[in-house]
């Protein structure tokens, strides 16, 4: 039987990888909160191991910190990264030239920006855009923090970085038992209340 998060996933329409062993199935959800500067959100991956489903949740952001929205490095303003499916659209490679981390080269992406430099997130559809953005997955390089701030310019981000090497420890799994370095991700928003 499916996990609850890949039969929420399967409802919206989206595909659910369930052949084979550690043919993994990365996702993120939204916290209903909107908090731009808390790590409220989560990132997880669903899985099989010698043909049992496990399920690993960890804390994270799926959000631009409270320092990107107020100096975006874009003009057009902040990304957020809109709910949906990505497939095939992140591959190991290094985030920003300094270490090995899920990146965007696959495919494009859709975003929000926002552009009035509050602390408010921002997801109007009227300022939705599609393109290639460096919206990765990876961790806080300082570390564990509790803020923020300019960890994500709209990439999805882990607050502790061990939850991070988890991630990467079931990526390169991936890739020794299946030789392909193309990983799907699905952003969710929380669907269960609180």
């Amino acid at each position: 039987m499916l996990p609850p998060v890949l039969q929420h996933m399967r409802s919206l329409g989206y595909a659910v990888f369930e052949k084979g062993d550690y043919n993994l199935n990365l996702f993120g959800v939204r916290s209903c909160a909107r908090d731009s500067n808390k790590f409220d959100d989560y990132l997880g991956c669903a899985y099989k191991d010698r043909g049992m489903w496990r399920v690993e949740w960890w804390e994270a952001t799926t959000d631009p910190g409270q320092r990107i929205l107020a100096k975006p490095i874009n003009k057009k303003g902040a990304a957020i990264l809109c709910p949906g499916q990505y497939r095939g659209v992140y591959k190991i490679d290094l985030h920003s030239g300094r270490y090995k981390a899920l990146c965007q080269r696959g495919g494009p992406v859709w975003v929000w920006r926002d552009a009035d430099k509050d602390h408010v997130l921002d997801m109007d559809d009227g300022n939705r855009e599609e393109g290639y953005f460096g919206i990765n997955i990876h961790k806080r390089i300082a570390g564990e923090h509790d803020s923020v701030n300019g960890a994500s310019a709209g990439c999805q981000v882990f607050r502790y970085t061990s939850s991070f090497y988890r991630m990467m420890e079931l990526a390169n799994r991936q890739v020794r038992k299946h030789g392909s370095n193309s990983f799907s991700y699905t952003l969710l928003e929380q669907w269960w209340e609180d």
